[in-house]
């Protein structure tokens, strides 16, 4: 399973962002996909993740409220809506897979880096 993470760019404090994941895979029905982010000196945080089967989300407590994190079956693609962005939302966001029933993300897209200047 290949993820590969588009979307990403220089933004300016307060606007909004799309991320896009699309994967190699024929179908993602026993994946569970999620967004994750890691700044320069921090840990990687986790941001969103969407059970593709049924659509269920969970979102970190930083972004809640901010982002949304949907699916586009026809297009084997999860986007991430971010918007009212600030500079702590500076990092590289990556996407990630992991089967339904483990708990461990087992693959990683490159990341794609997302800037926000104040």
């Amino acid at each position: 399973l290949q993820l590969v993470e588009s979307g990403g760019g220089l933004v300016q404090a307060g606007d909004s962002l799309r991320l896009s994941c699309s994967s190699s895979a024929r179908t993602l029905a026993m994946y569970v996909v999620g967004w994750f982010r890691q700044a320069p000196g921090k840990e990687r945080e986790f941001v969103a993740s969407i059970t593709w089967a049924g659509g269920a989300t969970s979102y970190g407590d930083s972004v809640k409220g901010r982002v949304t994190i949907s699916r586009e079956k026809s297009q084997n693609t999860v986007d991430l809506q971010m918007n009212n962005l600030a500079s702590e939302d500076t990092a590289l966001y990556y996407c990630a897979a992991r089967y339904i029933t483990t708990d461990d993300y087992d693959y990683w897209g490159q990341g794609t880096q997302v800037t926000v200047s104040s």
